[in-house]
């Protein structure tokens, strides 16, 4: 596994109002065009991908490329409250 450098600025993808520990998907930019992706309740265990593969990733989020993964996510989320 490739080092990840210490000087990185972790930021948190959660809602602004967001409270609690997460667990939270966190981004970091780094040098050499590389992207760095932890979950707070696991930072030891980081993945890294390019600028460019990340930017494809966001864009078909985006366009919705991804939304079979989810479905259903919903309604199952509010039959446990």
């Amino acid at each position: 596994m490739a080092e990840v450098p210490s000087n990185l600025t972790w930021v948190r993808a959660a809602p602004d109002d967001a409270t609690g520990p997460g667990p939270w998907i966190e981004l970091a930019f780094g040098d050499n065009d590389l992207v760095y992706i932890r979950e707070t309740s696991d930072p030891e265990n980081v993945v890294t991908t390019t600028q460019r593969k990340w930017d494809a990733f966001v864009l078909g989020v985006q366009a919705g490329e991804f939304d079979h993964f989810v479905e259903g996510v919903e309604s199952a989320a509010a039959d446990e409250s």
